[in-house]
């Protein structure tokens, strides 16, 4: 009997039964977290449950890093559109960056 540690609902994947998303297991690995290190900062998560998420993530790359691909494209647009709303507000914001010295 093999035990599913992901499932795709609401849009997304998500560890089985968990509000934890397979993007937040999958970066830190990319970043070079290892499995530990990764159910550590996840308390929720057994370590099964990360090296799970993390096989999922290897039997399934072309289609978890297309759809991590698009969740990005998504995340820039919309950050390009709230900076179009209001570009006082991230002239602001921006400011104290270019008067650091270098």
């Amino acid at each position: 009997m093999s035990k599913e540690y992901v499932e795709h609902r609401d849009g997304g994947y998500w560890i089985a039964e968990r509000r934890i998303s397979l993007d937040s297991i999958v970066y830190s690995w990319q970043r070079g977290a290892s499995p530990e290190s990764i159910q550590r900062s996840f308390p929720l998560l057994t370590l099964e449950q990360v090296y799970g998420a993390i096989t999922f993530y290897l039997a399934h790359q072309p289609e978890i890093d297309a759809y991590l691909k698009q969740g990005e494209a998504e995340f820039e647009r919309l950050r390009q559109t709230a900076r179009d709303a209001d570009p006082e507000f991230y002239k602001k914001l921006e400011a104290p960056k270019t008067s650091l010295p270098t």
